[in-house]
């Protein structure tokens, strides 16, 4: 591997980006660098080969594909899942422990003390600070999810402010779609325009029908994880 690649396949891993060193088997082992989706080094791949990294990407998994070009050996550095739920509620108490079984990094945040306990949430991590300082703190990125199901304006606003900010590859809130209507004009008096506050899913979930918190807290997840997979 040429420095200047292993250099910029470090700093990207540094960055926490996604990247994928692709190896072009049948062409010498030439290498090249996708990041991000993206090709940042190496000799222009074509565009079969770069839909194939995004795809290793979104699957996490390193692979060997069939391309134009003959095999190619798609290896993937991601950085860790990690979803933030704002709100110290029964459906967190669900969706919490189901996110971690998923492989996901999970940050409850919630500054009522009486609901953001280790005794409600005994291995997973809780904070009490305020939502945006959290998601200032923790900096969500493309391999972030951010759900906030506080259901009050006053926690999951600030919040979600931030992660509109952010790369976050799902924010979604709870709420009636009327609820989630009115969400989006306060997001927008906040400066986010139209395009920006639709990356909210809400109400949150895939519509199963779901009742109890943790069916609920199932089609959280399902979307969730419909959107890491099968999203851009």
């Amino acid at each position: 591997m040429k420095l200047a690649l292993l250099d910029a396949l470090e700093a990207a891993r540094k960055a926490k980006r996604q990247v994928c060193l692709v190896r072009l088997l049948d062409q010498g082992g030439t290498e090249a660098l996708v990041v991000d989706g993206r090709q940042t080094e190496g000799a222009p791949l074509p565009e079969d080969v770069l839909e194939a990294a995004r795809a290793a990407l979104r699957e996490d998994r390193s692979k060997t594909a069939e391309t134009s070009v003959g095999k190619a050996f798609l290896q993937v550095f991601n950085p860790p899942l990690r979803m933030i739920i704002v709100g110290a509620v029964h459906i967190t108490q669900s969706l919490a422990p189901m996110a971690e079984l998923a492989g996901y990094e999970v940050t409850v945040v919630d500054p009522r003390r009486a609901f953001a306990t280790d005794q409600r949430f005994p291995n997973t991590q809780v904070t009490q600070e305020w939502p945006d300082e959290a998601l200032e703190r923790l900096q969500p990125d493309r391999r972030t999810a951010v759900i906030a199901l506080v259901h009050d304006p006053k926690l999951d606003d600030p919040a979600l402010d931030v992660a509109l900010k952010s790369d976050a590859f799902y924010i979604a809130a709870l709420g009636s779609r009327k609820n989630a209507a009115a969400r989006q004009e306060r997001l927008q008096a906040l400066g986010h325009d139209p395009a920006t506050t639709a990356r909210i899913r809400g109400p949150a979930g895939l519509p199963i029908g779901a009742v109890s918190p943790a069916e609920i807290a199932i089609s959280v997840l399902a979307e969730c994880t419909q959107a890491l997979r099968q999203g851009n």
